[in-house]
């Protein structure tokens, strides 16, 4: 299925497979879960990631999921009824007013962002800083290192893994939003 997707859409999906489990355990590993009150996970795909929030998340923290594809969201929205998923990312603010969320102490992505031209990247990353609290976690994969500096211009890049058990290999960032912490 994530194949097709990718040949049907390649700016959209990203990637000929779906993360692997190397990948999606890094990107959980600097979450401080008993902190998290509120998170999004943005292009949620087939749930590698979504399965370790799932398993790390309090069951009291509101847990927003973002999927594009009907059939993925569709999957996961059966997988995982307790958290709340929804179809475009771009409306990740309107989405957080929508649920009483003032704020978002983690956001975990999957997004392409360099694959997608200008105007949508800057719109994606403007939403993700407004919506994360001074000091949240923003935690994304990219199969290069050429968002490193766009991404320091809004958040502290606190470190980048490599992840060669991944197809294609990919760098995880670990980011906090500027502007103080707890």
């Amino acid at each position: 299925m994530f194949l097709q997707r990718f040949i049907k859409n390649p700016q959209r999906v990203g990637s000929v497979m779906p993360s692997s489990r190397f990948l999606a355990s890094k990107m959980v590993q600097s979450v401080p879960w008993d902190e998290v009150t509120a998170m999004a996970e943005l292009g949620s795909g087939t749930g590698a990631v979504t399965r370790l929030i799932g398993r790390q998340a309090t069951p009291s923290a509101k847990v927003l999921l973002f999927e594009l594809d009907d059939k993925m969201r569709c999957d996961l929205q059966t997988t995982y009824p307790h958290f709340s998923c929804h179809s475009n990312a771009c409306h990740l603010i309107e989405t957080m007013k929508q649920k009483g969320i003032r704020q978002l102490d983690c956001l975990i992505s999957g997004l392409p962002f360099f694959n997608f031209d200008s105007g949508l990247r800057e719109h994606l990353i403007d939403q993700i800083a407004e919506a994360l609290k001074p000091g949240g976690y923003f935690i994304a994969f990219q199969y290069s290192l050429q968002m490193k500096k766009h991404l320091s211009e809004k958040f502290m890049i606190e470190k980048i893994d490599f992840v060669p058990l991944n197809f294609p290999p990919a760098f995880v960032y670990t980011c906090r939003k500027k502007g103080g912490f707890r």
